[in-house]
């Protein structure tokens, strides 16, 4: 059977990531209702109860060794801005730890967007994922339609694999439907020079 991920808090430059928890919710919740004219093609719970039951479903899917799920609490300010998690683990070697495994479920309140939190909470997943993990891939995945997010997984050091087709729900649709899923990963080999360049842009070089 699957291990569970251990719960873990990672603190940058700019971002602490904290383990997830119902604790979270309301401050969450007001995060994610300054403004969200950005969330067209990312699910963002709109409002206190649909932040309780996100929450809830992201620490039963921890418990069922499917996800780790963080909140971003900016270090200026000290206030949650978003969640962000680990997804999609795959053992391979039969270590407790897993071989590969996605960061994804990101979303951050309008606060937060275009700042460095972002880089430098990518930076903390991607050092943790291969420098205490030793995962042999990072996959980072998005809506195909998705440009913005798109370019920014391309410039911390993503390589584009491909397009799969009818992968996962989207976001922007009153029912299910299909969407197509834009790839990147980053793997063991290619994580020395991508650490360089992540570092050298969250330090302002």
């Amino acid at each position: 059977m699957p291990e569970l991920l251990d719960t873990v808090s990672l603190t940058g430059r700019h971002v602490r990531l904290e383990p997830l928890s119902l604790d979270h919710t309301e401050e969450l919740a007001a995060a994610a209702a300054l403004d969200r004219t950005s969330y067209d093609l990312t699910w963002v719970p709109d409002g206190a109860d649909a932040m309780r039951s996100y929450i809830a479903a992201l620490l039963a899917d921890h418990e069922s060794a499917q996800v780790l799920p963080f909140a971003q609490r900016r270090l200026d300010t000290g206030e949650l801005v978003g969640c962000t998690r680990y997804l999609d683990p795959h053992w391979w070697r039969g270590r407790r730890e897993p071989d590969e495994i996605e960061i994804g479920g990101t979303w951050l309140g309008a606060s937060a967007q275009r700042t460095a939190v972002n880089t430098d909470a990518k930076y903390l997943l991607l050092g943790y994922a291969f420098e205490h993990l030793g995962v042999w891939r990072v996959a980072i995945c998005t809506d195909a339609r998705n440009q913005r997010s798109r370019d920014a997984i391309e410039r911390i050091g993503g390589s584009f694999e491909g397009v799969l087709r009818n992968h996962r729900l989207r976001a922007d649709t009153d029912g299910p439907a299909p969407r197509q899923t834009a790839v990147y990963s980053i793997i063991d080999s290619e994580w020395p020079d991508a650490k360089r360049a992540l570092e050298a842009r969250i330090e302002g070089r």
